[in-house]
This record gives C-alpha cells, structure tokens and sequence, in this order.
C-alpha cells in the first residue's frame, strides 16, 4: 500500500507539472536557491512558496532552460546561496546566459541577451504585453498558426507580459490560453514588471525601472505570483520596459535567476529581422507599425515557410544552443 500510495503521488505530480495549473491561494512566495534531484535531472530551485498548505518549488533545467512547478516532496532538496548555486551550475547553458547578460549589462538600452541561433534561418518572436487600453492584436496569432499549422506546431512565441495586462485583459488572456491548450501555439511567458511605469517627462536614465521609488521585488515577485494565479508557467526570462536598465538593475534581475531578453530587431523602429534575431514587436493594440512589419515580412516568407526554410525558434532553445554544453549532467 504503501508503495502504491507513492506510485500515486508521483503520476499526481507529473500530471499537474504538465498542466497549467492555477494557484490562488500563494503564501510566503520568496526568493529560495538550491539545488533540486529527482532522477535523472538535476534542477535548479529559483523560488519557493506554498499553496493550500503545500510547499512548492519554482524549477529550473539548467541545460534546458525549461521551466516547471512542482511541489518539494517529490525531490533531494539542497538549500544554496546564489553564489554556491552558480558555481554549482556553472558550466550550463542557464549560468553561461545570465554570465553572458551580466557582461552586456552597461547599456542603456538593450542590455541582456539580444540574438540566438545566428546559423539558422528563422527568427525567434517575442510579443510585448504593456499595459494598455486597447485590445490584444489576435491577427499576429492567427495569422502565425495560419502560415505555419502545416510545418511547424504548435507554433513557438514569446510574450512579455505585465501584471497589469492581465489584470485588464482577461478574455484576451483567455484567449490565448486556449490556443496553446489546443497545441496552435506555444507561448514561453517573459516577465515584463507588474507596473511597467513610465513618464513622458523623466529622461531614460530615470525612467521605466530606473524611476526613483521603483520597488523591484514587488515589479518581478507579483508579476510571477499573478502569471502562477492565471495558470501561466513563468519562464526564466526577463525583458525591462522600454528596454531601459542600467548595470546596477542588470545585476538586481540576474541576482532573481533571470535572464534579461533585449532584441535585435525592433521592427517598428526599423530595425530588419536577420537570421537567428530576436524579433520585437508589440501586441498590446498600441504598436500598430510594428504589427504590419511583421505581418508583411510573415507574408514574404511564405513560400521559404512552406519549404520549412524560414521557422520561428523557441527562445529557450535559442538561448540554450547558443550555450550548449557537453556535460550532460552536473557532478555533485
């Protein structure tokens, strides 16, 4: 019986790491490193916090940078100070990133990692969800399944979303959960801030989170606590509103476990799309430029498309690939 009861509790685990479960009663959500093993992967522990009185740990592949939730009781858990966590991962894709964002981080603009995969032909699409008025641009979504369904799907894209955003787009939020349930898309959720403040008057170097009175645990900490309360899985990226930072922000952000995600490709400011880029643009209503860009250049590869020449990228594996190592496993 015994062994029948663990039997159960393992296959309870795995279904509700899968599923996009929704937490509505978080408590003690915190900052928690270490180093979690359940055969055969060793995983990073970035976060942890408790739900209906069960403790949860926030999971990161260090090799893969795939992310999941899953509760403490199904692991060897080893407590670690960020320092000691880094040191232990060090040789992954997870650590070369954020290593690789830390020495990219004395921009004003644009720091963090900015391009992946320069030898393919593609793009990898990240779709920023500030707050706004206006409702989501569902075109860029049907119109991505539509060019796609026949050779790649679920169709991979990332979007940068705002506690705000989803506090005010709920049927759009909806929205687009449905279309990952039903494998149209697979969406990687980027953190963009809870708030995503800005002012007309401050120059960047006081504006976005470099505002004064700026509170960046609550910016990243509610942001992640409100996608878990949506059933959205965080990732562990992070891209700064207007893509303004400064080094001393790069380094609050990597001290979260969190990779800062720029671009190369703003497309409504211009900026064409290469091969491997990392594509901005805008799906909140507010960017309508940016929308046509894409739109038009989704058009002009219909045929390379067809002939599987010219795919999107999952942002993780850009990013993991460009840092890929041989060590298959971490030694203890």
């Amino acid at each position: 019986m015994k062994r029948l009861f663990l039997l159960i509790l393992l296959i309870s685990s795995a279904i509700i790491s899968r599923a996009q479960t929704n937490y509505l009663n978080i408590t003690n959500y915190k900052v928690y490193y270490g180093w979690a093993h359940r055969a055969p992967q060793d995983w990073m522990i970035i976060r942890q916090f408790e739900n209906n009185d069960r403790n949860f740990l926030f999971l990161v592949n260090p090799q893969t940078l795939e992310t999941k939730i899953d509760e403490a009781v199904f692991y060897d858990v080893k407590p670690m100070t960020l320092a000691v966590a880094r040191a232990y991962f060090r040789t992954t894709p997870y650590i070369k990133a954020i290593d690789k964002a830390e020495k990219q981080s004395k921009n004003l603009q644009d720091a963090g990692i900015e391009s992946g995969l320069p030898k393919e032909t593609g793009i990898s699409l990240t779709a920023d969800l500030c707050p706004s008025h206006r409702p989501l641009d569902r075109i860029i979504f049907t119109d991505i399944y539509k060019e796609f369904q026949k050779v790649e799907t679920p169709v991979p894209v990332a979007l940068s979303i705002t506690g705000v955003w989803m506090r005010q787009h709920q049927q759009d939020l909806q929205w687009l959960k449905q279309l990952q349930k039903e494998h149209e898309i697979y969406i990687t959720w980027i953190n963009h801030s809870f708030n995503h403040r800005v002012s007309a008057k401050l120059p960047l170097k006081e504006n976005f989170l470099l505002e004064a009175g700026t509170d960046i645990n609550y910016e990243v900490l509610e942001t992640e606590k409100a996608m878990l309360k949506n059933g959205l899985l965080p990732s562990v990226f992070f891209r700064f509103p207007g893509l303004v930072s400064d080094q001393q922000l790069v380094y609050k952000i990597t001290d979260f476990g969190l990779i800062p995600i720029g671009t190369d490709a703003w497309l409504a400011k211009g900026q064409a799309s290469q091969p491997g880029s990392i594509v901005l643009i805008h799906a909140n209503g507010n960017e309508p430029v940016g929308v046509n860009d894409f739109i038009n250049l989704l058009k002009s590869k219909t045929q390379s498309i067809a002939k599987k020449q010219w795919l999107l990228y999952d942002l993780r594996e850009s990013v993991d690939e460009e840092f890929e190592t041989d060590s298959s496993k971490v030694k203890q």
